[in-house]
C-alpha cells in the first residue's frame, strides 16, 4: 500500500484518500485508527518506532503533544487533527524542514476529497477585529 509522496495538491488528494480508506479498513479490522496504525498500515516494516516518534513528535493541535496510540476522529468530520499527521508525515518522511509542506495544497486537497465535509478551517480561533 506504498504510495508516492509529492508535495503538491494532487498527491495529497492521494493522502487524504488513503487516510480515509486506512480508517475504514482498520474499523472493519477492529483496530483504533491512531498514527501508529496508520503508519504501520502504510509503511509496513519501514515504520519503526523512531519514525513513529518523529512524526508524533511533529504533530502538535492547540499546543498539545499527540502521541502514536491517541484516536484520530475522522477526517470529514474533524479534520484538523489528521491534518496535522499529514503534515507531519509528509515532513519526516520527505526530510524537509518544518513549515515547507505546501499547507495550502493540502487544503485544497481536502476539500476536493471531501467537499461536503467540515470545512479544515472550521475549528481555528477567530480573530478579533481591532
Amino acid at each position: 500500500m506504498k504510495t508516492e509522496i509529492t508535495n503538491t495538491q494532487e498527491g495529497f488528494v492521494q493522502l487524504w484518500r488513503k487516510l480515509e480508506r486506512t480508517r475504514q479498513l482498520l474499523g472493519m479490522q477492529y483496530k483504533r485508527f491512531c498514527i501508529r496504525r496508520v503508519l504501520q498500515s502504510w509503511m509496513g516494516p519501514e515504520a519503526t518506532d523512531d519514525f513513529i516518534w518523529e512524526v508524533c513528535l511533529n504533530t502538535v493541535v492547540d499546543d498539545e503533544q499527540v502521541y502514536g496510540m491517541d484516536i484520530l476522529p475522522p477526517p470529514a468530520l474533524s479534520p484538523r487533527m489528521s491534518r496535522e499527521f499529514l503534515i507531519a508525515f509528509v515532513e519526516v518522511k520527505q526530510g524537509i524542514g518544518l513549515h515547507q509542506v505546501n499547507v495550502k495544497a493540502l487544503d485544497a486537497a481536502y476539500s476536493i476529497v471531501f467537499p461536503n465535509s467540515t470545512p479544515i478551517n472550521v475549528e481555528k480561533k477567530k480573530k478579533k477585529p481591532p
